[in-house]
Formats: C-alpha cells, sequence, structure tokens
C-alpha cells in the first residue's frame, strides 16, 4: 500500500474542529463547576457535591479526549515528515497510529457524553418528581 504526503493532511482541519469543540465543553464545564463551588461554600449541599464530582470525572475525559486528538495531529504532522523522507512503512504506521489516536479519543467524548446526558435526566427527574408532589393532578380543560 502506497501513501501520499497529502493524505495524513486530510486529518488536520477534522483534528482541529475536534479541539475546538473539546476546548468550547471544557471552558463551559469549568465555568459551571466555579458556579457549583460559589453555591456550596454558601450552602453545602449534598447534590452539588455529586454534581462537581460528575463534573470533575467528565473534565478529566475531557482532558484525554484532548490528549488523544493533539497526539492524533502531531502523529499526522510526523507521518507527512516521514512520508516526506520517503519512508514509506514508518509514514504508514505512523498514520495508522494517529488515526488510532483519533478513535480513541472519539470514543472517550462518546462516554463523556453520556454521562452528560445521565446527569440530565437525573435532573429532569427530579423535577418531576418535586413538580408531582407539590402539585394536584389538574384536568384538562378540553376533557369533560
Amino acid at each position: 500500500m502506497t501513501l501520499h504526503i497529502e493524505t495524513p493532511a486530510l486529518l488536520f482541519s477534522a483534528t482541529s474542529l475536534i479541539l475546538l469543540a473539546y476546548t468550547n465543553r471544557f471552558l463551559t464545564i469549568a465555568q459551571i463547576v466555579r458556579g457549583l463551588k460559589k453555591n456550596y461554600d454558601e450552602v453545602q449541599t449534598k447534590s452539588i457535591l455529586i454534581e462537581i464530582k460528575n463534573l470533575n470525572m467528565r473534565l478529566t475525559l475531557i482532558r484525554y479526549m484532548q490528549l488523544f486528538g493533539v497526539l492524533c495531529l502531531f502523529l499526522s504532522v510526523f507521518a507527512m515528515l516521514v512520508l516526506f523522507l520517503e519512508w514509506q512503512i514508518a509514514g504508514l504506521y505512523l498514520f495508522g497510529a494517529s488515526m488510532l489516536c483519533l478513535l480513541l479519543s472519539l470514543g472517550i467524548s462518546f462516554w463523556e457524553i453520556s454521562i452528560s446526558v445521565d446527569a440530565l435526566r437525573v435532573h429532569l427527574s427530579d423535577i418531576v418528581e418535586h413538580k408531582k408532589s407539590k402539585e394536584p393532578i389538574q384536568k384538562d380543560k378540553f376533557i369533560s
């Protein structure tokens, strides 16, 4: 199999956009953590502590997502350099390693998203349960 120098370059735009998305997620979660920390200093509740623990786990996952994303980009550039020097086999292995890093990054991203979705479902179920316990059941005005 022959790999051309342009092939690893194809990962640049995709990897750059993915890293930008990861950074935005990191900044958003960091802002939420700061707000929760402030709330926890004022009112120390167990639910805030659990949320902070969940967000800490997500920050750790985002760090690994970014690590593997940057490693993907680094290995792609290195593969291009090796291909420029006409070391075909080394270039193939480096490009394969960069794609593996991209897959790891995306897999960890999926894991982080599922944790986020689960946390949001817990919040929604708390709201629904709280609303059910406070309000009497109302009949729809269109049903007679």
